[in-house]
C-alpha cells in the first residue's frame, strides 16, 4: 500500500463502518454516492471502498457500462460480495422454526425448516443451532456471528423471554444464555466473545423492513404484525429501534380493539392479540383449523384461494375493522410518517387496501390527512433477515472485526 493511499485510509478510517451501512442498506450503489454521503473526497471514498473489497465485504466494479444516453465516465458501482460472509439467524414460533445463512445486504444464502412444535428452550436451541452448522459445512462459508428471533418480549439486560406464550415455555426463558451456549457448544464462530443475539421477532421484522424492505428511508416507522399466533408491534424512531427501558416497549397486541370480544391470555378481553391472529381468521370464517401446516400458512391460504366466498370476506372485513381500529389509535399516539404490516396483516392489506386504510383515516387524528402510508411488508422471512441484523451489527460498527475472524 503507498504511503499516499495508506494516509487516505487512516483518514478514511472512521468512515469505514458508515461506509459499509450504506452499501449494506442500498444507500450507496456507487462511489460518487458513497462520497457524497460519507462528505470525504472522492480518493478517500476509493481508499474506503477497497479496503472493505479487501476485507471480502464488498466488491467494486471500476469499469460499469454506461446507460443509454449518459454522459462522462459513470462511477464506480459497489456491491455486497456474493461470496462473501454471512451470519446464522434462526426464527423460532409456535408451529416450528426456520433457520437461515444470510448475507450482508440482507440476502439470505440457504435455509432449512422444521415443522414440528419446538420442544423446551435448551433443545430447541440444541436444534437450531445444529441445523444452522450443517448449513454451514456444506456451503463452506465463513460465519461472523448468529442471532435469533423469538414470539416474545425479550428482557434486558439478560436476554429472557417474559411471555412465550405460544411455545409453552416457562416464563423468564434464559433464551439468550442458552442460544449463545449452544452455539459455543457447536463451534459456531463469531466476531465478539458473545456470539449469539436475541430478539422479538417482530422487532426485528420492523428493523429488517426498515434497512432493507418498505420502511426504507422512514425516519419512524410503526410496525404491526401477526405470525403463526398473536400480534405484536415494533417502533423505528430516528433510523434506531425504540425498544424501551427493559426490551419491552411496545407490546401492542394487548390493546383492547372488542370490549366484549374474546377473553385473552392476558386477563382482558379483545384485544387484538385473539381478535386479529390467524386463528381469530380461521374462526370468524367458520372454519376448523387442520392438523397439517401452520394456522398462518391456513390463514393466508383461505384468503388467497377462497377470498371470494362471502364467509371468508365478511371474516376479513372483520378482522381489517379491527386491526384498522388498532393502528389508528397507535398513529395518534406515536405519529410515524409509515405503517408496515407483517404476517397475516400483511395479506389482509393486500386483499383490501383500501378499507383498511379508510379505517385508519376515520378513526386517527393524523391519518385523516393521508399522510401515514399503510404499506404490506416487503422481505421474504423478515424476522430472520432482522435476526441477521443483530449478527451482522458488530461487523457494521467496525468492519476491521472482520479481519481478526
Amino acid at each position: 500500500m503507498t504511503q499516499t493511499r495508506t494516509t487516505r485510509l487512516e483518514r478514511g478510517r472512521g468512515a469505514l463502518g458508515p461506509a459499509l451501512e450504506l452499501v449494506h442498506t442500498g444507500r450507496a450503489p456507487t462511489r460518487a454516492v458513497l462520497t457524497s454521503a460519507l462528505g470525504v473526497t472522492r480518493a478517500t471514498a476509493g481508499a474506503v471502498a477497497s479496503e472493505l473489497e479487501a476485507l471480502g465485504l464488498i466488491t467494486v466494479d471500476a469499469h460499469p457500462t454506461a446507460s443509454a444516453g449518459s454522459q462522462g465516465r459513470p462511477s464506480h458501482r459497489l456491491h455486497i460480495d456474493p461470496e462473501g460472509p454471512v451470519v446464522l439467524a434462526a426464527q423460532i414460533h409456535s408451529d416450528g422454526y426456520r433457520v437461515a445463512l444470510v448475507g450482508l445486504g440482507g440476502a439470505v444464502v440457504s435455509t432449512a425448516v422444521g415443522c414440528e412444535p419446538v420442544p423446551e428452550p435448551a433443545a430447541a436451541m440444541a436444534e437450531v443451532v445444529a441445523v444452522g452448522a450443517r448449513l454451514l459445512a456444506e456451503t463452506g462459508r465463513r460465519c461472523l456471528g448468529a442471532g435469533l428471533a423469538v414470539p416474545s418480549a425479550i428482557a434486558e439486560p439478560d436476554g429472557e423471554a417474559l411471555n412465550p406464550l405460544h411455545l409453552d415455555w416457562p416464563v423468564g426463558a434464559p433464551v439468550r444464555a442458552l442460544f449463545q451456549g449452544a452455539l459455543r457448544a457447536a463451534g459456531v464462530p463469531g466476531v465478539t466473545p458473545e456470539v449469539g443475539f436475541t430478539g422479538n421477532d417482530v422487532n426485528l421484522q420492523a428493523l429488517a423492513e426498515h434497512r432493507h424492505g418498505a420502511g426504507r428511508d422512514a425516519r419512524d416507522l410503526l410496525c404491526v404484525a401477526s405470525g403463526h399466533r398473536g400480534v405484536g408491534g415494533a417502533l423505528v424512531l430516528d433510523g434506531r429501534l425504540h425498544s424501551g427501558s427493559a426490551g419491552l416497549a411496545l407490546e401492542v397486541g394487548h390493546l383492547t380493539v372488542n370490549p366484549e370480544g374474546t377473553p385473552c391470555h392476558c386477563g382482558s378481553r379483545g384485544c387484538l392479540d385473539v381478535e386479529a391472529d390467524p386463528l381469530a381468521l380461521l374462526t370468524a370464517a367458520g372454519r376448523t383449523p387442520g392438523p397439517e401446516g401452520s394456522l398462518l400458512r391456513q390463514a393466508e391460504d383461505l384468503l388467497r384461494h377462497e377470498y371470494q366466498d362471502p364467509a371468508v370476506r365478511a371474516a376479513a372485513e372483520l378482522l381489517i375493522d379491527r386491526l384498522g381500529l388498532g393502528i389508528a389509535g397507535l398513529v395518534n399516539i406515536l405519529n410515524p410518517d409509515r405503517v408496515v404490516l407483517g404476517g397475516l396483516h400483511r395479506a389482509l392489506v393486500e386483499v383490501d387496501a383500501t378499507r383498511l386504510r379508510a379505517v385508519v383515516a376515520d378513526r386517527s387524528l393524523w391519518g385523516r390527512s393521508g399522510a401515514v402510508p399503510v404499506l404490506p411488508c416487503s422481505l421474504a422471512h423478515n424476522s430472520l433477515v432482522g435476526a441477521a441484523e443483530l449478527a451482522w451489527q458488530p461487523v457494521l460498527d467496525d468492519p476491521l472485526v472482520a479481519e481478526r475472524t
